[in-house]
């Protein structure tokens, strides 16, 4: 059988390695946990994008990938173009406000860094920056001064 003593050594071991141990094998398990719930937010906002595009290719006459100006819309198509872009801003806002901070750790800004693309890539559209003005009323204000200045200097 242990003598006190022996228990007492074992607590004091207890209490100095185990616990640390304990405590930080606990933060890891919660980090983990948080980068896989952001891993998770990321995927279902990409899968999004997909069913917007998926949703704008149902739509050709309306060349809303085209890179130059496109000829003139008639009024339905300008609803149906000013509704799907719609739809693009609200799902860019929806991302940079699960996914954009000022101070991003590199995973995070990786991330990020792929729905800013999307950002300037269709802020260089021509019909697409026509409406931008519109399009940002009412939004967030963070990311519509993001928006803005992204497109000030990078379009």
């Amino acid at each position: 059988m242990l003598s006190l003593e022996t228990w007492e050594l074992l607590s004091y071991v207890v209490t100095v390695v185990g616990l640390p141990l304990a405590i930080i094998v606990f933060l890891l398990e919660q980090r983990r946990e948080r980068e896989n719930e952001d891993e998770e937010v990321y995927q279902l906002l990409s899968d999004n994008y997909q069913e917007f595009l998926r949703v704008a290719l149902e739509h050709p006459d309306l060349k809303l990938f085209a890179h130059a100006a496109p000829p003139a819309l008639d009024e339905e198509q300008q609803e149906r173009q000013l509704i799907i872009f719609a739809m693009l801003i609200s799902l860019f806002e929806r991302a940079f406000l699960l996914l954009y901070d000022e101070h991003m750790a590199h995973k995070q800004a990786r991330r990020w860094n792929s729905w800013e693309d999307y950002i300037l890539e269709w802020s260089q559209k021509p019909n697409f920056r026509t409406c931008l003005p519109q399009l940002l009323r009412g939004e967030d204000p963070g990311f519509v001064r993001y928006v803005e200045r992204l497109v000030a200097e990078r379009c």
